[in-house]
């Protein structure tokens, strides 16, 4: 399992899913969207799994500013979403190609089991 956690250190369910791979001991990389930040192959894989609108938080301060509710080309959202990363939920969970949006125990418990 590659696990990666895509958040900011301040986002409760990133913290969360940080303890839930902590107590399983499973390894994995953290990566701080306020200083790193997504590159654009790894939205690209993030968005094949889950979809664009998964992935556009709704609640964020710049939400109506960035115009995405009345955005309908998905190839103008994820360049949207790439310049400002703040529009993107968290955490964003990955394991190799597959990946989740939010706080998702089930799923990683099934690729929790599936490894075994």
């Amino acid at each position: 399992m590659n696990i990666q956690i895509f958040g900011t250190k301040k986002c409760f369910d990133t913290k969360k899913a940080e303890r839930f791979f902590k107590e399983r001991r499973i390894k994995y990389q953290f990566i701080d969207m306020k200083e790193k930040g997504m590159s654009k192959g790894e939205l690209s894989s993030v968005k094949t799994a889950v979809g664009i609108n998964e992935l556009i938080n709704t609640k964020a301060k710049n939400y109506i500013r960035s115009n995405l509710g009345n955005v309908r080309s998905a190839e103008i959202k994820e360049e949207i979403l790439l310049k400002d990363q703040t529009l993107i939920n968290t955490p964003l969970v990955r394991n190799g190609r597959k990946a989740t949006v939010g706080f998702k125990v089930e799923v990683w418990e099934e690729w929790i089991n599936e490894g075994k």
